[in-house]
């Protein structure tokens, strides 16, 4: 088994890792958050930023999809590597 996959999928999974941890952070919580502090709390007056907020929920649920998927994924081949 080509061991370029294991270093793909931990690459990914630091990748994610970081990018869901940034988007976790930019949801706006009951005091704002981080999301506030760039623009979120103006722009929540206007029309556009319920798009905003779908758009952030979508991409924070694609990023954990494929952080599962990479968990899963790494965990199947440390599986595969211990019985071979």
């Amino acid at each position: 088994m080509p061991i370029w996959l294991t270093y793909t999928l931990v690459a990914l999974l630091i990748i994610t890792s970081l990018v869901l941890t940034m988007l976790i952070l930019l949801h706006r919580g009951k005091g704002g958050g981080l999301s506030s502090m760039f623009g979120g709390g103006v722009s929540s007056s206007l029309a556009g930023s319920s798009v905003a907020e779908k758009n952030l929920d979508r991409y924070t649920v694609l990023v954990g999809i494929v952080w599962f998927a990479c968990i899963v994924g790494l965990g199947l081949w440390m599986r595969l590597a211990m019985n071979s």
